[in-house]
């Protein structure tokens, strides 16, 4: 019987799919050499880092976000409760502030200018017609350092319709709007919103006429990726230790659960004939925001990319939320002017936001990865480019900040920055923990030295 090489065994393959492997202790010491990284066993220091940037709209009721104290004693305030479970995995982070958000001249159009500068930290030029311009992303210049580690350069997901064009925002087009990550000053990167879509790329084999074929052929016979790369995956477990199998059983197990939920939007939208809906996208506004989040997880699980993004509604969102009991549109009821019932609505929306990010981290905690979780290596950035959404004001941000940064991040606090602190100094830092040298990005002063 041959032995797997595995110092090249990163993949499970069959009939036009590959399925990326989850870190094995088996082929951790070869994958953490390829990446430069240490190679001792179960030394959580081996695994690569990895970092998210999620954006929640429209602001905060921030009387109910912001923690009356700072430091590790702190009480969780009433929008961060849900995330209680999980308190020594992230610190929250007051007084960073994004400058190129406001108005400097330009007028009307805070929502737009909160989406297009949140990960650029630049001003972008106010426009509806073609002529758009912004700056490149953080994500996207770590991207272009790390982007050929991984078989994807970066994950960009959305529960939004993509929009790349027409007056979205006093006279700012949609593309800055509905996009996060910009790969150039003009060429923004459109995320995806259909669930379906995205596990074809993660898990698909690599584009062109034997993936479609594949593709086509798993769904005339309803069968699963897993049954094309099963006779790979039990050639593999011959050679793998008990841990290890025990590993490789938990990760295939979640990828046939998300099959199967994709599976069930799909028939749930084909009963509806007035159900307008692409294929796979769920109902549920939370079963959709999930799906989206467990995509990640595993993206992240089997290093299929190191970086991502995900706009959970773009800045001015009227989506409104009757399962919580909000009938309201949210962007409507953002314009609050200190109502006492439209700021209780705000608290519930803000409540169910932080609800589905707890959702995400405990993922990522429960994944044992070295000798700590995935979480552990992972920085993840939850905020909004608006604080108070009455005043579209944009300094004193709401954000957090999880992750352990593979041991490099103070967790269980709540940070107290020097008023307007640029966000991009945030950035900075996460960039330079990422191996990414940028010796200055959007309107940054320099490093934000404070989260570790």
């Amino acid at each position: 019987m041959t032995t797997p090489d595995f110092s090249r065994r990163r993949f499970l393959r069959g009939l036009g799919t590959i399925l990326a492997l989850p870190a094995l202790e088996a082929t951790a010491p070869f994958a953490a050499k390829a990446a430069g990284l240490a190679v001792k066993k179960g030394d959580a220091a081996a695994a690569p880092l990895r970092m998210a940037f999620v954006y929640s709209p429209n602001g905060k009721n921030m009387d109910h976000w912001t923690p009356s104290k700072d430091g590790s004693s702190y009480e969780l305030s009433r929008a961060l409760a849900p995330l209680k479970e999980l308190q020594s995995e992230f610190q929250v982070i007051s007084g960073l502030k994004h400058e190129k958000a406001r108005a400097n001249g330009d007028g009307g159009g805070d929502h737009a200018r909160a989406n297009a500068s949140f990960l650029t930290g630049v001003q972008a030029r106010k426009t509806a017609g073609a002529d758009i311009r912004n700056g490149i992303s953080i994500d996207q210049i770590a991207a272009n350092d790390l982007g050929q580690l991984t078989r994807l350069p970066s994950l960009e997901l959305s529960c939004d319709e993509a929009r790349r064009a027409g007056n979205c925002d006093s006279g700012y087009s949609c593309s800055y709007q509905f996009n996060l990550a910009w790969k150039s000053e003009t060429t923004p990167l459109a995320p995806e919103r259909d669930p379906k879509l995205a596990f074809e790329r993660l898990f698909g084999g690599g584009g062109g006429t034997e993936e479609d074929a594949a593709r086509a052929k798993r769904e005339f016979y309803n069968k699963s990726v897993l049954d094309f790369v099963m006779e790979d995956a039990k050639s593999l477990q011959k050679h793998l230790g008990y841990t290890d199998k025990q590993k490789l059983d938990e990760y295939l197990t979640s990828v046939r659960d998300i099959e199967r939920r994709l599976s069930n939007a799909d028939k749930f939208s084909q009963a509806m004939p007035d159900y307008k809906k692409p294929t796979g996208i769920p109902q549920s506004y939370q079963e959709h925001i999930r799906l989206m989040f467990d995509l990640q997880v595993l993206a992240f699980q089997t290093d299929s990319t190191r970086i991502s993004t995900f706009l959970l509604a773009h800045d001015g969102s009227n989506r409104s939320f009757p399962e919580i009991g909000v009938p309201d549109a949210h962007h409507g009821i953002s314009h609050h002017q200190r109502d006492a019932e439209k700021l209780e609505k705000i608290a519930k929306i803000d409540e169910f936001y932080s609800e589905q990010f707890a959702y995400f981290l405990k993922r990522l905690r429960d994944i044992k990865e070295g000798g700590g979780s995935l979480l552990d290596n992972c920085m993840i950035v939850f905020g909004s480019g608006i604080s108070d959404p009455d005043r579209h004001s944009h300094d004193d941000l709401p954000v957090i900040l999880a992750g352990g940064g593979g041991g490099t991040l103070k967790k269980g606090r709540h940070l107290r920055l020097r008023e307007d602190t640029p966000m991009c100094n945030l950035y900075l830092s996460m960039a330079e923990r990422m191996g990414v040298k940028v010796p200055s990005f959007g309107d940054s002063t320099g490093s934000l030295d404070a989260i570790g």
